[in-house]
């Protein structure tokens, strides 16, 4: 438009006749005419295009970021365009994968409150329909009873701490503390429980003073969760509890000579309620959150939990933590 400007202008002062400067004035206008017509199809073709591309993602009918192609001239929309669809498909994924853990963990969750609560309820209807007057079995059925609850109580805890860890709710109060006075109280509460399978439960010495940083009472779960696996899956042997130095990093390990665990369920023994042995695991007890509950918490100290593993040769269990 400034161009044009100009070129009135420079007729205006070299003085041409009126016809010719009509004549002139015309064809810049027809020119201009033409050139906006031009841009503007040009213009509304390149925005269809944006529209159709638009609506195949929102209809889902594009595979992959290479689907999206809107010609040279707008390469950098749909650089933007092919970065909005690939998080939006990781949002759709997540969602999905999110959804189906969700429905899982109620599936789950139902089964294992499910088990005690009906245990609980015909342990006390047979005492109610006249059993509580037999003495062979009265303080039996109570005592199975009790048990049951206590199973509920622990799985109802258990909930709650996982629900909190994941939630992101759980406090963590992180100070320095001697590692050595730490694990040997308790080591000293399992003491009783590895006599009475005749397991040997040993704390290796640790070097004195040595002060790893850590919240405690988390740690202590992570701990009672790892040695009491080890002791309820091993027969025989014995289960070691270690610490050694790795720069400025102490490895806390609990290592046992139990029944191991299978290459194929190593990536998914953290997960909640999956159980490497069903039938043996409801035998020797736990929630089958465990494990999933030593996970979040390692991994709220910006450490993870590294397994060692084989069927029938044991498991090896070890985390880091900052010295």
């Amino acid at each position: 438009m400034f161009f044009n400007i100009l070129i009135i202008i420079i007729i205006l002062l070299i003085g041409l006749s009126f016809d010719f400067f009509i004549t002139i004035i015309l064809t810049i206008l027809a020119f201009d005419l033409f050139f906006l017509n031009s841009v503007g199809a040009r213009y509304k073709k390149q925005i269809r295009i944006i529209q159709t591309t638009l609506n195949s993602i929102r209809q889902n009918k594009l595979k992959s970021p290479e689907d999206i192609n809107l010609g040279r001239y707008l390469f950098e929309i749909e650089s933007d365009m092919r970065s909005m669809f690939l998080r939006t498909q990781t949002d759709i994924f997540n969602m999905k994968k999110l959804e189906q853990s969700r429905t899982e963990f109620l599936g789950n969750v139902s089964h294992e409150l499910r088990t005690p609560i009906f245990a609980i309820q015909g342990f006390l209807e047979t005492l109610m329909d006249g059993a509580i007057d037999d003495p062979k079995v009265n303080k039996n059925f109570l005592a199975k009873a009790i048990q049951h609850t206590d199973n509920l109580n622990n799985l109802l805890h258990d909930l709650i701490d996982i629900s909190m860890i994941e939630s992101g709710q759980m406090r963590m109060s992180f100070r320095y503390f001697n590692i050595e006075e730490y694990l040997n109280e308790i080591v000293k509460e399992f003491i009783p429980q590895a006599t009475a399978k005749n397991i040997e439960l040993i704390l290796h010495p640790i070097k004195h003073n040595l002060k790893l940083f850590g919240d405690k009472d988390r740690l202590m779960q992570v701990m009672v969760n790892l040695i009491s696996n080890a002791l309820k899956y091993t027969e025989q042997g014995k289960v070691e509890v270690s610490v050694s130095e790795e720069g400025k990093f102490g490895r806390i390990v609990v290592k046992d000579t139990g029944i191991g665990i299978n290459n194929e369920d190593l990536n998914r023994i953290f997960e909640r309620f999956y159980r490497v042995d069903k039938d043996r695991s409801k035998s020797v007890g736990g929630t089958g959150l465990g494990l999933a509950i030593v996970k979040h918490i390692v991994e709220a100290h910006n450490s993870k939990v590294d397994v060692k593993s084989q069927s029938g040769l044991g498991s090896e269990f070890s985390f880091l933590l900052k010295k």
